[in-house]
């Protein structure tokens, strides 16, 4: 499924919602969710994890769209490698995810 399908079928299940609940609402939920991922990812199992993460991205996507932000648009900033620097792998001196 790519990344748009994704945003697409998120909406369809739960855009009217999570549109009522509003931004901040919803980013709490998002919030709470990595929280979860990031228990998962300290002492859960391999299902678990994956669990988490589509919980994750579920949320995003949400909130992506509560937001009028098309997320396969979004991630184009990184189709041409490091936003900062433009290499693959990066090259920048400070952390990553620029």
């Amino acid at each position: 499924m790519s990344l748009a399908a994704f945003q697409g079928q998120i909406e369809r299940i739960y855009y009217e919602k999570d549109s009522q609940r509003g931004m901040s609402g919803t980013f709490m939920w998002f919030v709470e969710e990595v929280g979860e991922l990031s228990r998962a990812l300290r002492r859960g199992t391999p299902e678990e994890i994956t669990g988490e993460f589509a919980d994750v991205l579920a949320w995003l996507a949400t909130l992506a769209s509560i937001a009028g932000v098309d997320l396969q648009t979004a991630a184009g900033r990184y189709a041409a490698g490091c936003p900062k620097c433009g290499q693959t792998p990066c090259h920048c001196s400070e952390p990553s995810t620029g």
